[in-house]
């Protein structure tokens, strides 16, 4: 599938990109030169005086003269027309129209290849540093391939139950929330003297050892052995905190990079890179999940999860080598020997950075006391920290529906899909309706439809006639474009609060606060189940759950009213105010 779709892709832009590699070329408004595409430039110097014909026989050369030419060059003409040989001006003229045209193809063909990259890379030209970016949001994207193969550890062999599995996978989820703390600490403590660099090589070091434990580690056979499990299921919920957090940390880096790079287009009016670096970081995670997403379940039907732990190990390698790519200039640099005495490093803009850092946290908190801010900040909150039954659902599926780990890559594959259209939808029919709006009306729709989810557990779709996997593919589409068409306001919403200056540290604040809301929701849910007695075995108090689950997420919209003013202005508009949230100049 991935050749077929590279396959397409090629063949789409190499034939749009055609005009770039054509070999005519207009030397003189009365003469064309056509000239073998295999040919290659000579030096002007070693080119000897050529017959006419003879270059034309060798090199299959031609040469289109009207009456206009005919008048400047007769000798040109004399030797086209009876086959003589040029005089001096001729070959001189032939030679020279003949450089040209080489050097003309030869750039032609270059400029045919940077069109095809700058395809591939959303208009934007393809530096080591641009492909580093990309490749680290691709991997990160991709990395869902081991997701599945988590899930199963916990609950097949370690035998968790639905409130136990929700339980722990919201704890695995606690690295994402305190995402500023990772800038913090790239931009005050830089490693070796490089800020960015350094942490991407200790994130992806991290994820490849937290994976190769998770694949080679303790296991729970090592039981037999004398080895008490509990420390098996330790040493593994460390490792996917590792992973989780290597993770977290490379995102955090590559969106200061991105942060920088567009800063700097805009300053410099690169409108290409200031607009296109987003579109192309989210792709290329969106193409990393897409491509990951069945093969998350398909690999675990002929291995076990540790096995696809080993392969997914190999990915956070790419990081660290990628980032070597990366542009940077290491903080202290010597600049010359009288700079530094006895080997000592000059740290002045070791001290510079730890300054900005004391500036961006008192700044960070001057914004969050803000009522604009921490209302819209709390609404956001409560609205993400409704429980979920997503543990319970998967046990339900898995133990008495039938599904296999196949069919649930296949339904993520599915969800992939279905998120990017709606990003499309929404792009196309609600980026015109105010914030406030599209949260409210989601969360509304999202009632009854998250409610059908009882007709699968009563088995009552199979009276409808609808099959159990059908049913659930519908239903993983709609929520899906549902989901986007709540996230991606929340995501516009999050970088409007931002003020000028601290942008990129209370952006990540912000989805600190959002990933945290989603543990707590995640938790709570797992209390519920708990409660309500949902096991493995037992699901007849699922409906129950499923139902309190629904209800609860409109309890959120009581405080709505804290949204008023930011809330009510669309995409559109806020885009039109300008991405640091006040009025263009």
């Amino acid at each position: 599938m991935l050749a077929a779709i590279i396959q397409a892709l090629t063949f789409y832009l190499l034939s749009s990109s055609a005009q770039f590699h054509r070999v005519d070329s207009f030397l003189h408004p009365a003469t064309r030169i056509t000239l073998s595409p295999t040919r290659r430039r000579q030096n002007e110097s070693a080119l000897p005086k050529l017959n006419f014909i003879q270059y034309k026989q060798k090199s299959r050369t031609s040469i289109v003269v009207n009456a206009d030419l005919k008048e400047v060059v007769p000798d040109l003409v004399d030797a086209t027309n009876n086959g003589k040989e040029c005089s001096d001006e001729c070959n001189d003229l032939m030679n020279s129209n003949i450089d040209l045209m080489q050097s003309e193809n030869d750039a032609s063909s270059i400029e045919g290849d940077d069109s095809i990259l700058k395809r591939l890379f959303l208009g934007i030209d393809p530096t080591p540093d641009i492909i580093a970016i990309a490749t680290i949001y691709f991997v990160e994207g991709a990395l869902g391939l081991a997701r599945l193969a988590q899930t199963f550890l916990l609950k097949d062999e370690f035998h968790l139950g639905p409130a136990e599995l929700s339980a722990t996978l919201g704890l695995l989820s606690l690295p994402w929330t305190i995402k500023p703390l990772y800038g913090f600490l790239s931009d005050g403590f830089p490693i070796f003297g490089y800020r960015r660099r350094s942490y991407l090589v200790l994130a992806g070091f991290v994820g490849f050892l937290s994976y190769l434990v998770l694949a080679f580690g303790l296991d729970t056979v090592a039981v037999v052995d004398g080895v008490d499990t509990s420390m098996a299921f330790t040493i593994t919920i460390i490792s996917l905190l590792l992973s989780s957090a290597s993770i977290a940390l490379s995102d955090v880096v590559a969106d200061g990079i991105v942060v920088q790079k567009t800063r700097e287009a805009s300053e410099r009016g690169d409108d290409a890179i200031a607009g296109g670096l987003q579109s192309l970081c989210w792709g290329s995670a969106a193409m990393g999940a897409f491509l990951s997403a069945y093969f998350s379940g398909s690999l675990l039907e002929s291995m076990s999860p540790r096995e696809v732990f080993g392969i997914a190990s190999v990915l956070p390698l790419l990081v660290s080598g990628i980032s070597f790519l990366m542009q940077e200039e290491p903080i202290g640099k010597k600049i010359s020997n009288g700079d530094i005495q006895n080997g000592e490093v000059n740290d002045f803009e070791i001290e510079q950075a730890e300054a900005t850092v004391g500036e961006q946290m008192s700044s960070l908190w001057a914004a969050l006391r803000q009522p604009n801010i921490y209302k819209p900040v709390l609404f956001l909150f409560l609205w993400k920290a409704t429980p979920t039954s997503d543990g319970a659902m998967l046990y339900f599926m898995t133990n008495d529906i039938g599904f296999g780990p196949e069919f649930l890559g296949r339904a993520g594959l599915v969800t992939a899909a279905s998120s990017l259209v709606g990003v499309f939808l929404y792009n196309q029919y609600l980026r015109r309706v105010p914030i406030k709006d599209v949260l409210f009306w989601t969360s509304i729709a999202s009632v009854p439809l998250g409610l059908t989810q009882l007709l699968l557990i009563s088995h009552y779709n199979r009276e409808l006639g609808i099959p159990d996997g059908a049913f659930v593919f519908g239903d993983d589409v709609v929520f899906s474009i549902l989901g986007e068409f709540a996230f991606l306001p929340t995501l516009v919403l999050a970088a409007r609060l931002c003020p000028p200056g601290i942008e990129a540290v209370l952006f990540a604040t912000l989805m600190s606060i959002y990933n945290g809301a989603s543990t707590v929701g995640t938790e709570v849910g797992a209390a519920l189940t708990k409660s309500l007695s949902v096991t493995e075995t037992d699901f007849s108090n699922l409906a129950l759950l499923t139902i309190i689950c629904n209800v609860s997420s409109l309890l959120p919209l009581v405080f709505i009213g804290w949204l008023d003013g930011v809330g009510d202005e669309s995409q559109e508009e806020m885009e039109a105010i300008g991405i640091d949230g006040f009025d263009k100049e």
